[in-house]
């Protein structure tokens, strides 16, 4: 569905010395830096695949996203999406995508929300037939009814997100390209959202590629993971393989203080008790554990995904 070899994308950057000299010289002799976006970039994604695209601001997700997308041309390196070459901007593969960029807009600020849609569906050459049963499907999904003959303007930020997601699918892409979708949305929105792009993938098959700095997006929908840094991929694997090497330890949890829980290691905290050991050592503190203290409530934690990511960048493991 993707494939993605050896993708770089280098912009040339003015350096003005400081100072009044500096300024007056750059009139005449301007110097440049390069600064890599994107350094030699490859993976491929299958068809029906949701895939979480992570890394710190600046990484290049972005920059990666607008050229998979054909908005941008790449420096060097190859890519292909549906086997298309994006930069081409083919009517057939535009057909097929959609960008949802969760800072930008589509919709029309002064019209309502069923307008956009209605421009799209022209814009797209959606038949009037399959885009109401379309447009109903989504309508129900995201539970947007009472919205679509509200102006753009009345509505909050979730509601909009709802509507800009109706007006990006209003022609069934095959590939979604998903930039920070969640951005600035309530908690129970959040929710609403994931729910509505697995629902999406389970009924149509679509092929996801989702960035995000809310890791609740990126466990919920995305079992397999690519991480970049500094526009370098650092990993390409699933979520769970990388918890097992950059945090393989556990947290057995004991919901209460039990003062004989001490000497198997476990320290008091904020009324419960909690030991860090390795994976492979959980199971058994959890029977010495019960042996001491047979009625309480206890349970084993993974590092939560945010902290397991962190490691990666801070100490370059993955």
């Amino acid at each position: 569905m993707i494939e993605v070899r050896g993708l770089t994308k280098t912009y040339r950057v003015p350096v003005r010395p400081p100072g009044l000299g500096g300024a007056l010289r750059s009139l005449w002799s301007r110097e440049h830096r390069e600064v890599h976006a994107v350094a030699d970039l490859s993976f491929t994604i299958r068809p029906g695949e949701r895939v979480g695209f992570l890394g710190p601001t600046g990484a290049g997700k972005t920059t990666t996203l607008k050229m998979l997308s054909g908005l941008l041309y790449p420096s060097s390196g190859e890519v292909s999406v549906l086997g298309h070459v994006p930069q081409a901007r083919e009517p057939a593969f535009l057909q097929q995508i959609t960008l949802v960029m969760g800072q930008k807009q589509q919709l029309l600020w002064d019209l309502p929300a069923a307008e956009s849609f209605e421009l799209n569906r022209a814009l797209y050459g959606v038949e009037r037939a399959e885009f109401r049963r379309t447009l109903d499907e989504l309508v129900a999904m995201l539970h947007a009814e009472p919205l679509l003959e509200k102006p753009v303007r009345n509505l909050s930020l979730g509601e909009r997100m709802k509507c800009e997601l109706i007006a990006s699918l209003v022609h069934r892409p095959q590939v979604l390209f998903l930039d920070e979708p969640t951005i600035g949305l309530d908690v129970e929105m959040q929710v609403q959202v994931r729910q509505f792009v697995a629902e999406l993938n389970r009924q149509t098959g679509a092929t996801v590629l989702l960035t995000s700095h809310y890791m609740q997006d990126i466990a919920a929908l995305t079992p397999r993971l690519l991480i970049i840094d500094q526009g370098r991929l650092r990993y390409d694997g699933s979520l769970d393989d990388l918890t097992r090497r950059v945090a393989p330890e556990r947290r057995v949890v004991v919901q209460a203080v039990v003062p004989e829980l001490e000497a198997l290691g476990l320290v008091a905290h904020e009324g419960r008790m909690v030991a860090t050991v390795p994976a492979a050592e959980a199971n058994a503190l959890l029977q010495r554990v019960l042996a001491v203290a047979p009625l309480v409530e206890l349970g084993v934690e993974v590092p939560p995904l945010d902290e397991v990511i962190g490691r990666v960048f801070r100490e370059g493991r993955a």
